[in-house]
């Protein structure tokens, strides 16, 4: 073996992406579960790092390897976890080392200290290169009938947890949700319908995009698309799953949620925008209906299972439709140059 292809940038540094031939294989420190790369899924989180506003280095070196959208097959495992020829998918985030009282039960999604790790985020390697390690509790073992759409995972554990622990809020009293509204029609947006379809709830999904896979994704879930504002709209949620982060939208969907209605913030503002907006009317509605706003971020072990009894659970054509484009690595470039079609872009490691 000897080497490896890695994709890789040097940490905080504008347009440092890079292709590197000989990066050194996975050290046995990373884990004992030796995985050959299938495919990397790309994200909004990849571009901030490729812009040099996001991403940690790994200790002793100013470099970080990128992607934490994993997919790959089992080399070997010692530890017979997994079987070699197995599919696996990494976790991204790992625990602090104090750890604090999340961290300490395996809630690393929780971190409050934020002295977490994530895979091709921070501190640690990502999965982009032909072969990675991970250890047992972080390896995550798919259906092998997912070999093609499998690097879904880690968005899907994200929206595994948002449901989760709207599930947990929502049996604060009798509860009985019946309609839920997504905003954003990007890959989170489109698998927390999924996940809201599978949960036999009436879905509306709104996006800007009027032509396209879009809505055509939305209808095969069975759910009703919408390119309207969201004032326009003549619904009221029960549940809102808001993937925007448009500042707009985030401040429109709380108030458009029914009485007791949970509105789950799944997206990231960049911030720096500011407008009018009647924060005492939104205060009063919030009280006098007993609504909930939370924000929900990364996920933990049970999501990832979660996650993957979801996708397993999925239609496999619908989940092959989200990757508008399957890059090789030689053409790393452009497979991390964002084009305004794109649902999921994959770097292909196989190809």
């Amino acid at each position: 073996m000897g080497s490896v292809r890695a994709v890789s940038v040097t940490a905080g540094v504008p347009n440092s992406l890079r292709l590197e031939d000989d990066h050194p294989e996975p050290a046995t420190e990373e884990g004992a579960i030796l995985v050959e790369a299938l495919a990397v899924g790309i994200c909004g989180t990849d571009h901030e790092i490729i812009a040099g506003e996001f991403g940690i280095a790994q200790p002793g070196t100013d470099s970080l390897v990128m992607g934490h959208e994993s997919l790959g097959r089992v080399l070997e495992d010692p530890t017979g976890t997994l079987q070699p020829g197995d599919l696996v998918a990494g976790i991204v985030r790992h625990p602090d080392p104090v750890p604090c009282t999340n961290c300490a039960v395996g809630e690393w999604d929780m971190c409050r200290n934020g002295q977490y790790t994530e895979h091709g985020i921070k501190m640690l390697p990502g999965f982009a290169r032909d072969r990675w390690r991970v250890q047992p509790r972080f390896a995550v073992g798919l259906d092998p009938a997912l070999t093609d759409v499998g690097m879904l995972l880690e968005p899907t554990s994200v929206v595994a947890k948002a449901w989760d622990h709207i599930e947990r809020i929502g049996h604060r009293a009798e509860w009985k949700p019946q309609t839920v509204l997504v905003t954003g029609a990007g890959p989170v947006g489109l698998l927390a319908a999924l996940l809201a379809s599978q949960r036999g709830l009436v879905v509306h999904v709104l996006d800007r995009a009027t032509s396209g896979p879009k809505p055509e994704l939305v209808a095969a879930l069975g759910a009703t698309y919408h390119a309207v504002p969201v004032n326009q709209l003549d619904i009221e949620p029960d549940i809102v799953i808001e993937a925007t982060g448009a500042p707009r939208v985030v401040l429109d969907v709380m108030c458009k949620a029914a009485p007791t209605g949970i509105v789950c913030l799944a997206g990231v503002s960049s911030g720096g925008r500011t407008m009018d907006f009647d924060a005492g009317a939104l205060n009063r509605a919030l009280v006098l209906e007993n609504n909930v706003v939370f924000g929900s971020v990364n996920a933990n072990r049970r999501h990832w299972d979660l996650a993957a009894q979801a996708l397993a659970r999925a239609d496999r054509a619908w989940l092959g439709s989200l990757i508008t484009r399957r890059v090789p690595v030689s053409g790393y470039a452009e497979a991390y140059t964002p084009t305004s079609d794109d649902i999921k872009v994959v770097l292909d490691f196989t190809a």
